[in-house]
């Protein structure tokens, strides 16, 4: 185990985990972003942000900052890490109106709940495999920020890089702060000619994204620089509640307040107008996984510069990347290109132009189609279901439930269920019938009828479940009774 943080009480990891699955689609969708997924490493990028740090502060001072439509999901997404997920705090925006607001929101709740408190404010979603050398890094990012100082960790250069934001740092400094440098100043990102510029240059640093400070520092700078945002997130804080979100009376007030809000940076409307910002040169690997083409940066590649994952078969490509699931993906001589199969999607794209994926997503929004933003299989705390086939009319799931687990108690008031188990044995409940259905037989639950499914079994329950209906979207729940504290839809 690491050694934490002398006072580790006042110190708070906070983790932006808002994102919305552009940038590595079709692998990331709207509901499965880029931070739940296992990109690189033997965990998902958010698992692994909290494993970076659950050992420096306790579970219960790490918390994580999303919108209100991803909380749930997340919430289930960290059941594997076990007790620890349990202490996990949630910040639960409205909507997402950038990094400024939902840092500024989690610092009057912090502000309320510790005083003296220190915050660490990190993304979900950057890979950092070198974690000693990292927490190194933070505990000398802390003593800056113990000095009200903003700190910031700065990544040197390997390459002329157009997609990410720099930090020039003060050449002639008369004093350093135990190894941290004062920041001149941020720049936005640069064409091609200016980061090879700035790559030829001392003192130039991509901007990681990764901040220390003092919660009543920031407040203050927030109050100086962005007085609005300050104005309204103090109205706000009153009848904030943590980890079970908002009070519900209060809940419109807040959703209103807060669309109000200008969506700005941290960086844009903070760090780039205070005076007291110092950075830590990062000795850390560091990438923000910004594309499928930053995997080069972060993934050993084989003796051709290939990079493959699944079920992929190559003859004589190079510098490219294969990503496929269970479906055979086969290439032949590509050269510097990127392909990634997914059950209902399939990307081909030069390297050079992953950045335009998002243009992708957008287009698949405007043409109204589902592929941005689930996948046919999709993960459930009590197990999982794949949609087989849809039509008008009908759609076909595959539905697997853990040993011992049970769907909610509910009802659907616009679609019929006929259930076929294929494995194991189901206990079904509909009205006040209590029934089996084993292995090669079937049940109907008829539109309108409460019902709920259960595995009491050992091993996997897996049915073949036929919808009915005018509409088969899965916001037509009706829940009564849930062991998942979700609430009715």
């Amino acid at each position: 185990m690491t050694q934490g943080l002398n006072d580790a009480k006042k110190f708070f990891a906070i983790i932006l985990a808002g994102g919305s699955g552009t940038r590595f689609w079709p692998l990331s969708r709207e509901t499965c972003p880029k931070q739940m997924l296992q990109i690189v490493g033997e965990d998902t990028l958010l698992r692994q942000t909290i494993k970076r740090i659950q050992d420096f502060v306790p579970p219960k001072n790490i918390w994580i900052v999303t919108t209100e439509d991803k909380a749930e999901d997340i919430r289930f997404h960290l059941d594997p890490l076990g007790p620890v997920a349990k202490e996990i705090q949630f910040i639960s925006e409205p909507l997402g109106r950038n990094t400024a607001p939902a840092i500024g929101l989690s610092a009057v709740c912090l502000r309320q709940l510790s005083p003296e408190s220190v915050m660490m404010v990190m993304p979900s979603d950057h890979a950092i495999p070198d974690r000693e050398k990292f927490l190194g890094d933070l505990r000398l990012a802390i003593q800056g920020a113990t000095e009200d100082y903003l700190v910031t960790f700065g990544i040197r250069p390997t390459r002329p890089e157009t997609g990410y934001g720099y930090i020039k740092v003060k050449k002639h400094l008369k004093k350093e702060l135990s190894g941290i440098l004062k920041v001149d100043r941020f720049l936005e990102k640069p064409d091609i000619q200016r980061a090879k510029t700035f790559l030829s240059k001392e003192g130039y640093f991509w901007n990681s994204g990764i901040f220390v400070w003092k919660t009543s520092k920031l407040l203050s700078e927030l109050q100086i620089h962005l007085p609005q945002l300050f104005k309204i997130l103090k109205e706000i804080k009153s009848f904030i509640t943590l980890s079970n979100g908002h009070n519900a009376a209060m809940a419109q007030r807040l959703k209103d307040l807060y669309s109000s809000l200008e969506p700005i940076s941290i960086d844009y409307g903070v760090m780039e107008r205070s005076k007291d910002v110092w950075m830590v040169p990062a000795t850390f690997q560091w990438s923000d996984l910004g594309s499928w083409a930053a995997l080069d940066e972060i993934v050993e590649r084989d003796h051709a510069g290939n990079i493959l994952r699944g079920n992929a078969v190559d003859i004589e490509s190079q510098n490219s990347i294969i990503f496929s699931g269970k479906r055979l993906v086969a290439t032949i001589g590509l050269k510097d290109m990127v392909v990634v199969d997914t059950p209902d999607a399939t990307l081909v794209t030069p390297k050079e132009r992953t950045q335009e994926v998002r243009r992708i997503v957008e287009t698949l929004k405007q043409g109204g189609r589902e592929e941005h933003l689930i996948h046919r299989t999709v993960e459930r705390p009590w197990g999982s279901y794949t949609v087989l086939e849809k039509g008008e009319g009908y759609k076909i799931k595959r539905v697997v439930l853990k040993p011992k687990a049970r769907l909610s108690l509910q009802r659907h008031r616009r679609r019929s269920e006929h259930w076929v188990v294929v494995a194991g044995a189901a206990k079904v409940t509909r009205e006040n019938e209590v029934y089996q259905v084993h292995t090669n037989q079937s049940t109907f639950i008829p539109i309108n009828t409460k019902h709920r499914l259960e595995n009491p079994g050992e091993e996997l329950l897996q049915i073949i479940e036929v919808q009915s209906g005018e509409y088969l979207e899965e916001d037509d729940i009706e829940r009564f009774e849930d062991d998942y504290g979700r609430s009715p839809q």
